[in-house]
């Protein structure tokens, strides 16, 4: 009897004991699977980049080369696969520019035959254009191939300006957020604006880079080189490559920003329209932009990007897009992750918008996807939209 209950009390602790060695089994069979799967995904995605790079076609390579090199982050990433010579060789050649030039009476014609491709062959009445704007703004969705894109035209171009993170960025030590430039401004509407250091992609967003004005006060220069955008006190959108303090005060600039050279998408002068098409592929990434057509209207475009329904667009597509709405003048603005839109209560303002499933971010006013993983980020500079009569 005292054999059988010693035995029983055995059976029970090890069947307890064997318990215990089954659930850690099980555990740590399934962190294993876990991590060889992981494992394997990260072989399987660099075995597949490096067939991409090494690959039969030059056409895709030069494509996720380019759209890696639009974000600071992964900027680093075409280096694992290709040599130097071979990456500043593909970028070099998505920098050359092709320039059509054609009379403003035939670029009025090609935007009409854009846009009436786009309404199935019939295009909209001017007169009836702004009946469904709000507060003299309209603001709605479009797409092409690759990208979902943002669209806002400001009928009033005096109320664009530049929007600033702060008074003083001799001090600064971090850029603001959009919301932040919103509210510090009081404004309806805004999209990020000009270049910033951002070594990288993790730069505070302290300061611009280039010669920057807001609301008439020359606020940041240097002798950077760049793209330069901005209104005169005519409420002209100038976009033109490279400028001086002197010749923006000559031209009566009263907002301007820099962004990096080459990025004049369209611009009039002397009755021609001319037209900056890459002549290589610039890769898919999220994108800013902004233009004015002829009546002074005011267009901003923000597409998404970094996803399976929107890869991003190229240099040349936000081209297309300006001609479909009309610029006459356009240039683009800082992209990848610094791409956003805002716009107050667009989602009770905007019947397009009326009941959509809105993120954290679109609740604030955000009206893009923001794709990067952190919070919204720091800037230095924004193009804002003041409220009607402000």
């Amino acid at each position: 009897m005292a054999k059988d209950k010693l035995y029983e009390k055995y059976k029970r602790g090890r069947d307890r004991s064997d318990g215990r060695i089954t659930a850690w089994c099980v555990v740590r069979r399934v962190l294993l699977s876990l991590f060889t799967l992981i494992v394997l995904a990260a072989i399987s995605l660099y075995l597949l980049l490096l067939t991409v790079a090494k690959g039969p076609s030059p056409t895709v390579r030069n494509m996720l080369v380019l759209s890696a090199k639009q974000a600071s982050a992964t900027k680093w990433i075409p280096s694992l696969f290709l040599d130097e010579a071979t990456v500043d060789s593909i970028v070099k050649s998505s920098e050359e520019v092709q320039v059509d030039v054609m009379s403003a009476s035939d670029y009025a014609h090609m935007h009409e035959q854009s846009a009436k491709r786009e309404e199935g062959g019939t295009a909209a009445d001017p007169a009836d254009e702004w009946a469904d704007a709000v507060h003299g703004v309209k603001l709605f969705t479009d797409s092409g191939d690759t990208f979902k894109a943002y669209i806002m035209l400001i009928r009033d171009p005096s109320r664009v300006f530049v929007g600033t993170s702060t008074d003083d960025y001799e001090e600064a030590e971090y850029g603001a957020r959009i919301f932040d430039v919103a509210a510090r401004y009081d404004a309806y509407a805004a999209i990020n604006g000009g270049e910033f250091s951002d070594p990288g992609g993790e730069g505070t967003g302290a300061k611009p880079i280039g010669l920057t004005y807001s609301r008439g006060k020359c606020v940041y220069e240097d002798s950077s080189y760049r793209t330069f955008i901005g209104f005169d006190y005519s409420d002209r959108l100038v976009v033109t490559e490279g400028m001086t303090k002197e010749r923006a005060e000559s031209l009566g600039i009263r907002d301007a920003v820099m962004f990096q050279n080459g990025n004049t998408l369209i611009s009039s002068f002397g009755g021609d329209v001319s037209l900056y098409y890459s002549g290589g592929n610039t890769g898919t990434a999220q994108r800013t932009a902004i233009g004015q057509r002829a009546d002074g209207t005011v267009i901003f475009i923000v597409t998404d990007g970094r996803s399976a329904s929107s890869l991003g667009a190229t240099h040349n597509d936000m081209i297309d897009m300006m001609v479909k709405y009309g610029a006459v003048n356009a240039a683009m603005l800082d992209g990848g992750s610094s791409a956003m839109m805002y716009c107050e209560g667009y989602f009770n303002d905007f019947a397009e918008f009326k009941g959509a499933r809105l993120d954290t971010y679109q609740e604030m006013g955000l009206v893009n996807k923001y794709k990067a993983f952190t919070y919204p980020r720091r800037i230095p500079t924004y193009f804002v939209v003041s409220k009607e009569g402000g």
